[in-house]
């Protein structure tokens, strides 16, 4: 796919080695305008989702690329992190080269204000972490929703959950921020685990990335090794699934995606279930409107090919 003009993004995360696939194929990927990346707990703590998010960028020589620090803890509740999977400083493995440009001074939600607020078209934004600096935003700026052309983020799930048996790690983080989002009106699509699952880097994958000639390639082949071993001593996988690119990939092709109008919602206090997504996938609910696209289906072969082919283009001399 080429589109005339590239789609403008916006990309709210918390790298984690997914997190810096994403941010990987949305620079090499010549359909999409990256306008700047904001930071969030998550993964690990939000310093180091910072450093990481400048250190990849670093990586793939686009540090022209802006950088804001976005929240430390959730709206509600205690704080929880996902270094048990990632490492401690949320990317650990291969050495990545350090940044040489500083955050800029405005919060997360500030650049995310005054970037929509300046764009002159929707932009589309993507969070691959906890909800937490879009609803902040949204409560304090409501009227940007018709600045947002959709949000689509990775989180949720039709199945089971991660962090807990019932809640994936990003909605287990900061429900009460995704409540916010889902009750704001914007245009949602939600990537979740029951969608990522199906994105596993393969022996064969990974194989691919270390035969590039580059970096690039080099260094998401390592991080494949690290996040895999963490798969498979604590969920049993035999290869990682790569869950956050799974929300660029549609951006560029329509088709690698199947999806589903539903309703859903988050839990905001159960005992076992606080953060899990209850999505109505056959209207048993029949008086709630469909209020998110849910991703249903992966054409994993041409996500893969995406993927690959934006990192080596990146990589490339």
């Amino acid at each position: 796919m080429s589109a005339a003009t590239p789609v403008p993004v916006l990309l709210d995360c918390d790298p984690g080695h997914d997190d810096a696939v994403a941010i990987l194929l949305a620079l090499g990927s010549p359909d999409i305008r990256l306008l700047g990346i904001t930071s969030c707990f998550g993964n690990c703590a939000v310093e180091d989702a910072t450093r990481n998010a400048q250190r990849v960028l670093a990586l793939a020589g686009r540090e022209d690329v802006p950088v804001a620090v976005g929240a430390a803890g959730p709206m509600r509740g205690e704080l929880a992190l996902g270094n048990y999977v990632h490492g401690i400083s949320g990317l650990d493995g291969p050495e990545l080269p350090e940044p040489t440009v500083a955050p800029v001074e405005e919060t997360a939600v500030q650049f995310l204000a005054r970037t929509l607020d300046e764009s002159p078209e929707p932009v589309t934004v993507v969070v691959t972490g906890p909800m937490t600096n879009l609803g902040h935003l949204l409560t304090e700026r409501p009227d940007l929703t018709e600045k947002i052309r959709e949000l689509i983020f990775m989180g949720g799930s039709t199945e089971r959950g991660n962090h807990t048996p019932t809640a994936e790690f990003n909605t287990y983080a900061d429900p009460e921020a995704l409540d916010v989002v889902l009750r704001s009106g914007v245009l949602l699509r939600m990537v979740g685990l029951n969608l990522t699952h199906q994105a596993l880097a393969t022996p064969a994958v990974v194989a691919r990335m270390s035969e590039m000639p580059h970096e690039v390639g080099r260094t998401c082949a390592a991080w494949m090794g690290f996040f895999g071993d963490s798969y498979h001593r604590i969920w049993e996988f035999d290869a990682p699934p790569v869950h956050d690119p799974c929300t660029i990939a549609p951006l560029l092709d329509p088709d690698v995606i199947g999806w589903r109008d539903c309703f859903v919602a988050v839990e905001l206090d159960g005992t076992w279930t606080r953060g899990t997504t209850v999505v109505d996938l056959h209207d048993r609910y029949p008086d709630e409107e469909a209020n998110v696209q849910v991703a249903l289906d992966l054409d994993a072969e041409r996500y893969w090919d995406l993927v690959l082919a934006a990192l080596d283009h990146l990589g490339a001399p």
